[in-house]
């Protein structure tokens, strides 16, 4: 029996480690981005009961974790305040030290707001580079003024 949503995304990884599957190949068999369907098969987004189903195909799940897939999930992956995961602390340190220039920035540009992680895309990409590869990060996200009431 499944108690918490948790225990899916233990499921999930533990099958892509088994049968060494790429996030790439499921987001295109889902027919998303590997961003989003990543998040969702790590816990942070519901999916609809044909992408779950797929989903379940694709790891071997159990008709109770296909189900499982669809619920709405407490969203916030950080088990931390402070990240400790060398990758995700440098996320946290561009958000320490840029945070308040994007801010600055955006409200500059668009006025007194905040960019949306709900209507909101995200691309990641390799970048050859000869002086080492780099990661490339483009987040988009909608533009929400507040409002005056």
């Amino acid at each position: 029996m499944i108690t918490q949503r948790q225990q899916v995304t233990d499921m999930i990884i533990s099958a892509k480690v088994l049968k060494s599957i790429k996030w790439s190949n499921v987001a295109q068999e889902v027919g998303l981005s590997k961003e989003w369907v990543t998040s969702g098969c790590l816990g942070q987004m519901a999916f609809n009961k044909q992408q779950a189903e797929k989903i379940g195909q694709i790891f071997d799940l159990s008709d109770e974790a296909v189900a499982w897939l669809q619920i709405v999930p407490y969203k916030g992956s950080l088990p931390t305040s402070i990240p400790t995961d060398p990758l995700i602390y440098r996320w946290y340190e561009v958000v320490s030290v840029y945070g308040t220039t994007i801010k600055e920035l955006i409200h500059e540009e668009f006025g007194d707001g905040i960019m949306s992680a709900i209507d909101f895309s995200m691309d990641i990409q390799r970048e050859n580079n000869p002086n080492g590869d780099r990661v490339n990060v483009v987040l988009s996200g909608k533009f929400l003024p507040y409002k005056s009431y």
